[in-house]
């Protein structure tokens, strides 16, 4: 159970919700964990698979507190509100704003900022914990690089633009990825990035923990009432998530890349678990992606120092909080969106 920004996030699969008197009280079991008054919130958004009592639904309801459900995996069930309210007005300034070349422009470059930022302190961690086993000289390049590339990334007058300077700069971080591979080189060698299909064990670990990474965001985004298909830098087409693809990007690197990184560094997966198709296609076994599944939920329980709010939060929670703080600033309520920045 945390609070943050007016909002209970229970994060527990066995917790029941109810209501006694104005408030909301938390139970696993039979055993209470927690009460908060109702007045003090905004949203509650649930994991757990036992729900909430009809009264506590109908309370939210009366006083327009939002109440989200999403499966301990992460993905969107169901949003129970009120009589229609400022989510309209939410969204209409979404779309507004993805219409508007220097609001769109501006929320864009927070992104990827801090998804250059973000790789570049991977790189720069790699340096500090593992100097007698990278190539140093090939990673400080490539930091310093990067470090240029968020210059150029904050002077773009266009999302063209910036999506050239994005370009650029993720090819330099995936191509020094092969020196952040410290065990298991053989198996999981990284010669760049390639998609659709992937073509060696790497890029299909990788593929399939950004699809986990961007379903979460999407289930985030509704959660807070914005509408994850309409995006800033990603261009929009039926059934593509623009936005929740646009919020990757600042987690990429230091969420998706080193967990994958973690697994292989630390032997948790081998290279028994992958077969390779007449096509060059490289395909994940049942296996590898029920263990990838099992460590993805533990990788979302470790806590961390949240560099905006300077609370304590759990890695699962990450994505809710930035799409809590991209939501304020369309209301008005924060001066800029609060990019994720991790050192």
């Amino acid at each position: 159970m945390k609070k943050l920004l007016n909002t209970l996030y229970v994060t527990s699969e066995n917790s029941y919700l109810a209501l006694d008197g104005e408030n909301v009280v938390i139970y696993e079991h039979q055993d209470e964990l927690g009460r908060l008054p109702l007045h003090n919130l905004e949203g509650i958004v649930s994991f757990g698979y036992r729900g909430t009592s009809p009264a506590l639904m109908g309370a939210c309801a009366d006083r327009n507190i939002s109440l989200c459900y999403i499966t301990p995996q992460g993905k969107f069930l169901a949003r129970v509100t009120g009589r229609v309210h400022g989510n309209v007005l939410l969204r209409e300034q979404q779309y507004m704003s993805s219409k508007t070349e220097k609001i769109g422009l501006e929320i864009a470059k927070n992104c990827i900022t801090g998804k250059v930022y973000n790789a570049r302190w991977v790189i720069e961690r790699a340096l500090r914990d593992h100097p007698l086993q990278v190539d140093t000289e090939r990673l400080k390049k490539a930091s310093f690089q990067l470090k240029e590339a968020l210059s150029r990334i904050q002077d773009s007058i266009s999302r063209e633009q910036l999506r050239g300077y994005e370009g650029e700069a993720a090819s330099i971080y995936f191509g020094v990825f092969d020196e952040l591979i410290l065990q298991q080189k053989k198996d999981f060698s990284f010669q760049g990035r390639n998609k659709r299909p992937p073509l060696d064990n790497m890029n299909a670990m990788l593929s399939f923990v950004y699809t986990l990474l961007t379903n979460t965001i999407a289930s985030s985004l509704e959660c807070v009432g914005l509408d994850p298909y309409v995006g800033y830098l990603h261009t929009e087409r039926p059934g593509r998530v623009s936005l929740a693809l646009d919020m990757i990007e600042e987690l990429r690197a230091v969420l998706a890349d080193r967990f994958v990184l973690s697994l292989v560094n630390k032997k948790i997966v081998n290279g028994k678990n992958f077969t390779k198709k007449e096509n060059g296609a490289v395909l994940m076994d049942d296996e590898l992606r029920k263990k990838l599944l099992v460590e993805w939920q533990k990788k979302k329980k470790e806590t961390i120092t949240h560099p905006f709010l300077k609370e304590k939060v759990e890695w699962g929670m990450v994505p809710y909080v930035q799409a809590m703080l991209l939501a304020r600033y369309l209301r008005g309520d924060l001066d800029s969106y609060p990019v994720f920045l991790w050192k």
